[in-house]
């Protein structure tokens, strides 16, 4: 499995965790049960990882959005993006340039038609600030 697919499976989870609050752990058990496809490790590292940090990850996302209270982003784009700063803060060896583009095919690919701009905008926003402060 490429690490793309991994990305989708764990935005899949993060995704599924803002209707239904279990561990990500157990949506990754049902998902494999549903569908007979194991979730990959590094997709249950990152929705894992994801999942320990998301009031830090919420504040971040929050900080940038600005004008968007937290409700009124899509749920894929708050997925997509949790997932996105999640690596960009805690995952070594992955470019902040790739974060950003995976997390922008994915809102392409499962958000609405504004979806992928503001994903672009607030990530872009959280690298230059990160990268300020390095």
């Amino acid at each position: 499995m490429t690490r793309r697919e991994s990305r989708e499976q764990a935005f899949a989870l993060l995704f599924e965790k803002m209707f239904n609050d279990q561990p990500v752990e157990e949506l990754a058990a049902a998902a494999t049960e549903a569908r007979e496809t194991p979730v990959s490790a590094f997709a249950m590292t990152l929705a894992a990882g994801a999942e320990a940090h998301l009031g830090e990850l919420d504040e971040k996302i929050a900080a940038y959005s600005v004008k968007w209270r937290k409700d009124r982003i899509s749920r894929v784009a708050m997925s997509v993006m949790r997932l996105a700063v999640y690596e960009m803060l805690y995952e070594e060896g992955i470019p902040v340039s790739v974060s950003i583009n995976e997390a922008v095919e994915l809102a392409k690919k499962y958000g609405g038609d504004e979806d992928a701009s503001f994903v672009n905008g607030i990530l872009g926003s959280i690298a230059r600030e990160s990268s300020e402060n390095v």
